[in-house]
């Protein structure tokens, strides 16, 4: 090569010195040649693209980079900034932990934060919000838009007093309200089958089988959900519309907090295709569930102590499958029973009212 004939050039001209620097300084030199001869001979038969220049990196310099700014003990960037400047992918390996169903430690620990919100055998509340789709195709444009007159698609979930997503349906079309994603959703799927967890109550002496979501009035009127009254009239429908409408905005908040810790999900969608946008979507709350888990005490949640509680439900789930098709009826119907629904409003109105006269 043109390096070491320099080399051999130098080395045996008698004017030239052969101090140890001056020999250190000549090999530097040569190197340098020698790696630009190779970089050059390279970026002509190597890479995806035929001529590309290939430029060579210190892959063990970052990794020690890496380390030192997340994994070391005297780390450079503390926890609090790690979820910002690192995402791994994680939909596959923590769904089931994250986007998991409430089991049956999970629903006790629920009941109980409802029943001192005023609202016995509480499981949550439920909405649905619009993620605008930037990059829709023109074909499939209409059936996306809805009353925003923007393409957007729809993300439905059930919040918990501290914000935790627990059911998370996505990807159905804008042009869909909240009632025709619910008769989609899987939001009952497990009650129906007969295995959801039991839940047995009474209130005022009434008796039901069922926990309730609170929602808002476009819903119906379920068995399963508890809305605020509207034009309320007497003292004791006033407090329960307030006392509701307070308690349901937990699910409002959990979408401005996904919102705001992630601008993805904020700004319309750019992506093309709606399987990029569900795992987008899945990944953004996993992260977010993972940060109310590790925030949790931070943010002067209060810790139930859920032994002490007298009242606390024994809660069992079933594993077994619904079988006989009549079950399978029933408890559709029970589900939707719009009797026990003006029965179960009643009885909050009235348990909210002494509960207000107590204090």
């Amino acid at each position: 090569m043109a390096s070491n004939s320099l080399y051999d050039m130098l080395i045996n001209d008698s004017d030239f010195s052969k101090s140890d620097d001056d020999l250190e300084m000549l090999k530097a030199i040569t190197m340098n040649e020698e790696l630009l001869d190779s970089e050059i001979g390279s970026s002509s038969r190597r890479g995806s693209v035929r001529g590309r220049k290939v430029i060579h990196r210190d892959h063990i310099q970052g990794h020690e980079r890496l380390f030192l700014n997340y994994f070391a003990e005297s780390l450079v960037y503390p926890p609090e900034l790690f979820r910002r400047r690192f995402r791994m992918k994680l939909v596959d390996i923590f769904s089931n932990e994250y986007l998991r169903s409430p089991n049956s430690n999970d629903i006790a620990k629920l009941l109980a934060v409802g029943e001192s919100h005023g609202f016995s055998r509480m499981l949550g509340s439920s909405d649905c919000m619009h993620w605008k789709w930037k990059n829709c195709p023109t074909a499939l444009k209409g059936m996306y838009t809805g009353h925003i007159h923007e393409p957007t698609i729809i993300l439905e979930v059930v919040a918990s007093y501290d914000l935790w997503i627990w059911q998370a349906f996505f990807g159905l079309p804008g042009s869909h309200n909240d009632i025709n994603v619910l008769e989609r959703s899987f939001l009952f799927t497990e009650l129906a089958q007969g295995r959801a967890p039991t839940v047995n109550y009474a209130i005022n002496g009434n008796e039901y089988i069922m926990g309730y979501y609170l929602a808002d009035g476009i819903y119906p009127q379920w068995s399963t959900f508890e809305k605020t009254i509207p034009s309320p009239q007497g003292n004791k429908k006033k407090l329960f519309a307030a006392a509701q409408e307070a308690t349901r905005k937990d699910v409002e908040r959990a979408f401005g907090v996904l919102q705001a810790r992630f601008a993805i999900v904020r700004r319309p969608a750019c992506f093309w295709n709606t399987k990029m946008l569900k795992y987008i979507m899945k990944a953004c709350i996993i992260l977010h569930n993972m940060i109310i888990e590790d925030e949790r005490d931070d943010n002067g949640v209060k810790d139930f102590n859920y032994d002490q509680i007298d009242d606390s439900p024994h809660v069992t789930v079933l594993q077994e499958r619904t079988i006989e098709l009549m079950e399978f009826i029933q408890c559709h119907h029970n589900i939707r029973d719009r009797q026990t629904h003006s029965h179960l409003q009643s009885d909050l109105v009235e348990q909210l009212w002494q509960l207000h006269s107590e204090l």
